[in-house]
């Protein structure tokens, strides 16, 4: 396999019977096999992608001070900024070579998850800043939930059953800068290797080489996406609960080439969470005497707090 399995989301969400059935057959064996897509037909159009990749750009190219000035303490960084080098991989201890941003979930005041959440972070010297984070997180979480449709399809589910978990979830969009390398890294890369937490990550960013994906045989292979293209991988907690049926990969971002140091690199993760007390036990259907049960029992709320510490974001 030389790249990732390439998708259309417009497959699920046509009247034909036919091409909804092949978009599940399509995504769930890719999911099953190396754990990424590359989808097209997502909801995200080409004029709020180019809006924020222009705002992103704005924000990292603010004065340090200025940036650090949105860094929150005591939220493991769940808002805002978080400035480079903070975050490591798990089992390691030199940071990543990356600053970033969050957004995080948008509910009502009388949301039972209102007093869960911290508050969205806002620039005030960008205000667009914040209305195009705000539409671009909406707009991938809402492609996410028909992927998550899709795969309870595949897992033999009803295809509503993500739907209670995934609204209102403690979903993250984190705009990434990988600033130029000025100097020989020791033994930190752009981010090392690691699985992701939640459910299902949407990555916009993958269009040039960086990204890379680890086979079930140990192969690198580089993922990059057509331009109108997600990446789209299977988070921890939904291989938790698919008892590894769907494959949560080890993927990285390496440095690019030396004359390419002087360049920075841009991604925009979105990391779709479910609801803090959604039970990740792994579901009855995904367990048989050729797959035992491979993982404890456990919330994602609880997860997403160990996980957390591990990357270096609490610290206990």
């Amino acid at each position: 396999m030389q790249n990732i399995p390439s998708v259309d989301l417009r497959d699920f969400l046509s009247d034909d019977p036919k091409r909804k059935q092949k978009f599940v057959n399509e995504i769930g064996s890719a999911f099953e096999d190396i754990g990424f897509v590359a989808l097209k037909g997502h909801f995200l159009n080409d004029q709020l992608v180019d809006e924020l990749y222009g705002e992103i750009r704005n924000f990292f190219s603010l004065p340090l001070e200025t940036k650090r000035s949105y860094e929150i303490p005591g939220i493991g960084g769940q808002r805002g900024y978080v400035s480079f080098g903070t975050e490591h991989a798990k089992g390691r201890k030199e940071g990543d070579l990356k600053e970033f941003w969050h957004f995080g979930q948008y509910v009502s005041k009388d949301s039972k998850y209102a007093s869960e959440y911290p508050e969205n972070v806002e620039v005030k010297e960008l205000p667009r800043f914040n209305i195009v984070g705000k539409e671009a997180y909406q707009m991938l979480e809402k492609t996410g939930v028909y992927v998550l449709r899709a795969l309870a399809l595949h897992l033999g589910l009803d295809e509503f059953y993500f739907d209670q978990y995934a609204k209102e979830g403690n979903s993250i969009l984190r705009p990434i800068h990988y600033p130029p390398i000025t100097s020989e890294p020791a033994n930190a890369i752009r981010a090392a290797a690691h699985g992701d937490i939640n459910l299902i990550t949407l990555l916009m960013g993958a269009q040039g080489k960086g990204l890379q994906v680890q086979s079930h045989d140990g192969e690198w292979i580089d993922a990059i996406a057509e331009p109108d293209e997600l990446v789209i991988n299977v988070g921890d907690m939904l291989s938790r609960h698919t008892n590894n049926k769907l494959k949560s990969t080890i993927h990285q971002v390496v440095n690019p080439p030396r004359e390419l140091w002087g360049t920075s690199r841009y991604s925009i993760p979105f990391f779709m969470h479910p609801v803090s007390d959604m039970k990740l036990d792994c579901l009855e259907n995904c367990i048989d005497a050729e797959h035992p049960k491979k993982f404890e029992d456990i919330t994602a709320g609880a997860y997403l707090y160990e996980r957390l510490v591990d990357l270096g974001l609490i610290k206990k």
